[in-house]
């Protein structure tokens, strides 16, 4: 466990990188659980999750969460593609909030997925929507 508060970590993190809003690391905080859960045994020591799947579980959070309204907060938040979510946890692990392990790096959180498609395009009619 961490010795650091959670409200304190982000009041430090957003200190060293004011580029996003406290609720946005309440989402990638909230979403890394679900996303443990979704991934890993809940009776396992280890709920460690890969940047991609932390990346699946922050989608699912959000839309569920957030529905038709999500492409907007993230943007209010700043959180704009994968790289924003791995920013926020490699800033919570620069303040001693989350541990990493020694295969992680930032770059897992590139690529994955559009957040203009993956945010938006579950809400249009089923004529305008590009995914399969």
């Amino acid at each position: 466990m961490t010795s650091i508060s959670f409200v304190d970590a982000v009041r430090r993190s957003i200190h060293n990188d004011p580029r996003y809003h406290p609720a946005a690391y309440e989402l990638v905080r909230d979403a890394l659980h679900i996303a443990a859960k979704k991934f890993r045994d809940e009776n396992a020591d280890d709920q460690h999750v890969s940047g991609q799947e932390l990346l699946a579980g922050f989608r699912d959070h959000v839309l569920s969460e957030y529905g038709p309204m999500s492409l907007i907060l993230l943007d209010q938040w700043g959180l704009k593609r994968g790289e924003d979510v791995g920013n926020i946890v490699y800033n919570l692990i620069g303040v001693g909030y989350f541990g990493k392990n020694d295969g992680d790096s930032l770059e897992d959180f590139s690529g994955g997925y559009d957040f203009t498609t993956a945010f938006s395009e579950p809400f249009l009619p089923s004529s305008k929507r590009q995914m399969a």
